[in-house]
């Protein structure tokens, strides 16, 4: 069974970046974006139209490019989570986490027995259609997958030190916009709420020994966020990578 890159480089204080899928699913994008130099991509099923047969087939073109397929689930149920493991997903992060019991519950949806209550099927996508039924093969599905928190609400950031604690959580992911919107002061990123934000979820996320995560548009946003303690970081995403870049194209052509 593969291991995780993204996970052990993690683990050994390292910084990673990725970008979020939202719509371009061509057969090329996992090559694209191994070619442009991205540990991971997150495809996001929350708030897109991205199907199970969509991630299985991603997950697929990541094999052997060296670059680890995420999901954002559209749901927090056992049966998302378990079914997008199962086709291939090498980690998964959980949207909304408001609390300790919360997120140790996730978890144990993600684990095998008698860690966990994931149920069994070897042979299959997620390990390369080759694993069998064994301690071995438990233990390595286990250990490589990928947990993010998603501390995006007035709640999980009041939380945010005890969901960094929760074991299986293996890192702590600042969703600002959703944050902003709670707290009634929607995209407002310079608002002392959000900064104070920033600097909580780092703190909390160093306190447990686990990274920190976050996304966000630009690259000076993601300077300012590495410069706090942040180390994953998914920059943009598809729809804004390809809108920006046209934009920029189109306007200087315009403007000659």
């Amino acid at each position: 069974m593969r291991d995780n890159p993204v996970k052990r480089r993690l683990q050994a204080g390292e910084t990673v970046f990725g970008t979020m899928v939202f719509e371009f699913l061509s057969p090329g994008l996992p090559q694209m974006a191994a070619n442009a130099g991205a540990d991971y991509l997150l495809y996001d099923m929350e708030h897109s139209g991205l199907g199970v047969a969509d991630i299985k087939l991603q997950c697929a073109l990541c094999r052997g490019l060296g670059i680890v397929p995420l999901v954002r689930p559209p749901s927090k149920s056992y049966a998302d989570i378990s079914k997008l493991l199962d086709v291939g997903a090498m980690g998964l992060v959980f949207q909304m986490v408001e609390s300790a019991e919360e997120a140790a519950e996730l978890v144990s949806f993600t684990r095998y027995p008698p860690v966990g209550i994931r149920g069994a099927m070897f042979g299959a996508a997620h390990d390369d259609y080759s694993a069998p039924y064994a301690s071995a093969t438990i233990d390595a599905a286990n250990d490589r997958l990928l947990l993010l928190a998603l501390v995006e609400t007035p709640r999980g950031l009041e939380n945010v030190e005890k969901i960094a604690a929760v074991d299986g959580i293996d890192a702590v992911h600042l969703g600002q916009g959703d944050l902003s919107v709670g707290l009634g002061i929607p995209g407002q990123m310079d608002n002392p709420q959000i900064q104070a934000a920033i600097d909580r979820v780092a703190a909390a996320a160093a306190a447990a020994g686990k990274p920190a995560a976050a996304g966000g548009g630009s690259a000076d946003w993601g300077r300012m966020l590495l410069e706090r303690g942040y180390r994953m970081i998914s920059h943009a995403s598809d729809i804004a990578l390809f809108q920006g870049g046209l934009a920029d194209g189109v306007a200087a052509l315009r403007g000659r």
